[in-house]
């Protein structure tokens, strides 16, 4: 099982809507953003394009939830963990906020909540999941571009838009770590 999630980027018009319902539904501390906007573009849609023929797409970046996650593997305590629902996760308990992890994450989505002295991150809204409902981000998109569900199961939502979207699916840069969460960006190239 590998519960991830699906962003059509396409659809995504740069609302922060997912971002400020994580950190409310989270309590994120201020200065820390467990997902953020990013902005890729305008590029020339055809070489020697100016404005207004120019394309361009938000990127929501959080926590990849790795198949082969570093943060993990570098984490002296076991506090950061994969689950078996394949999101991973950080125990406080266990965390000492030597933040290992945070340099061992190619995406720069761990940040050290100063108040208490633990490492935090995208949880996919564990809470919710095991309450049988959507992790925050996704249920307020208000563009309905994020998708939640087990990628390895072929008759999941998820998997079937992954299916039907062909040569349009992307991954964040693969250091070994093997991101899991999907982007899908339609006709325009893919540009960092």
């Amino acid at each position: 099982m590998q519960n991830v999630i699906v962003t059509e980027c396409n659809k995504c018009v740069s609302c922060f809507a997912c971002s400020i319902a994580c950190k409310v539904e989270n309590n994120v501390p201020l200065n820390n953003h467990w997902t953020r906007i990013l902005r890729v573009g305008p590029y020339p849609i055809e070489e020697g394009d100016t404005f207004p023929n120019v394309e361009m797409y938000f990127l929501p970046i959080k926590c990849q939830h790795c198949r082969n996650p570093h943060c993990c593997t570098v984490c002296p305590t076991g506090a950061s963990h994969k689950t078996e629902d394949g999101t991973v996760q950080v125990d406080k308990e266990k965390c000492i906020g030597c933040q290992f992890c945070v340099m061992a994450c190619p995406y720069n989505v761990r940040h050290l909540n100063e108040e208490e002295g633990v490492v935090e991150k995208c949880t996919m809204c564990e809470q919710r999941i095991a309450a049988g409902e959507l992790p925050e981000c996704v249920a307020s998109c208000t563009g309905n571009a994020m998708h939640f569900g087990d990628i390895d199961d072929p008759s999941s939502e998820v998997s079937q838009i992954v299916s039907e979207a062909g040569d349009d699916v992307y991954y964040l840069p693969n250091e070994g770590n093997d991101p899991a969460n999907v982007f899908i960006l339609h006709k325009m190239k893919w540009r960092f």
